[in-house]
């Protein structure tokens, strides 16, 4: 089934971080958030990029937080609705949404669980708390499909590669969002690869279901011993193991470790635990480095989702990413468990 791409069209969209520094945006903002609890004593942003804002509000119901994300990403204020319905153990609580503007406000849960570069114990926390949500969450993938996520099921790949390969082509030369030819043809020359990670990923028969799209540690909590997640604006509907990706990579860059590290392959096993009953652990370890490849069209997605909301000087900045995460589809997966791939 062919996937539709938002970069097919490659219309520019008004900048939204020019947008969310305006004065209009604040008012707009604090007046939401007065008519939901209270007016704001404070009301600063924290974080504001081309893809998402995040301000800090402190009013009389307590410090609470309030999030947008660029067009393409503001399905998450309904994601996080569904989210809390289905699995309210594993995910923030909403305090309020606004699903036509894509708002959506949470109470305040104190520090984050944190990155670590040395404490594995908290990886293997992290990706074994997001697998148990994925099977939760997994009956009810039409109900997230509903709330907005993409669909980027491994029978998906090719023809999502492709599709890129096409729209890339499209652009002029000295388009910022451009992939030079000599990426476009190695990854065009790389898509029997491409199927046959696919149909080694499809056989393990695991169903299609949320993957976090950029999990790790400062996008959880630790209530009471329960992890939360959030920053769910980067999600897809994806095959569980694409999850690994992102906790994977950051723990070997930070450990400095090759794939058949053994603390590496502790994280991961952690999480493939939670699929052991619906597929073998040896399948699962010898199908992984296949299914972390796949991962990286998600993350080629993120990327392909937030171009049309850049302004110029963002688009010097990050216009090339899509691509470049696009070019980075054939590079070795960050641990190898078991079989080649």
């Amino acid at each position: 089934m062919p996937v539709p791409s938002r970069f097919a069209g490659l219309d520019r969209l008004p900048s939204t971080s020019d947008r969310w520094r305006g004065a209009g945006f604040r008012a707009e903002l604090s007046e939401w958030i007065s008519g939901v609890v209270g007016a704001p004593a404070h009301l600063e942003p924290v974080k504001i990029r081309p893809w998402a804002c995040v301000w800090r509000a402190e009013t009389s119901e307590g410090v609470h937080f309030a999030k947008q994300n660029c067009p393409a990403q503001a399905y998450e204020a309904a994601l996080l609705v569904e989210l809390n319905a289905l699995a309210p153990h594993h995910v923030v609580p909403l305090t309020a949404v606004d699903l036509d503007r894509g708002l959506l406000l949470t109470p305040d849960q104190g520090p984050v669980l944190g990155e670590s570069s040395h404490d594995v114990d908290a990886w293997c926390r992290v990706v074994q708390a997001g697998a148990q949500l994925q099977r939760e969450v997994a009956p009810y993938a039409d109900r997230l499909a509903a709330a907005g996520l993409t669909t980027l099921g491994p029978g998906d790949a090719v023809a999502y590669v492709e599709q890129l390969l096409a729209a890339f082509e499209e652009l002029p030369p000295d388009d910022r969002r451009t992939m030079p030819g000599k990426d476009r043809s190695a990854v065009r020359a790389g898509l029997a690869s491409v199927a046959g990670w696919a149909a080694e990923v499809g056989a393990l028969g695991l169903p299609v279901t949320l993957v976090h799209n950029d999990l790790h540690g400062n996008n959880v909590f630790d209530i009471d011993g329960e992890l939360r997640f959030f920053d769910f604006g980067d999600a897809m509907l994806m095959e569980p193991l694409a999850a690994l990706l992102i906790p994977l990579e950051l723990l070997a860059f930070r450990l400095d470790a090759r794939p058949d590290d053994p603390r590496l392959r502790r994280v991961a096993d952690a999480a493939l635990e939670v699929w052991s009953d619906l597929a073998p652990p040896a399948e699962l370890r010898a199908a992984l480095p296949a299914a972390l490849r796949l991962a990286r069209l998600g993350r080629t997605e993120t990327w392909v989702r937030c171009t049309a909301a850049l302004n110029d000087a963002e688009l010097d900045e990050w216009g090339g990413a899509a691509a470049r995460s696009l070019a980075t589809l054939r590079r070795e997966a960050p641990v190898r468990l078991g079989g080649t791939s």
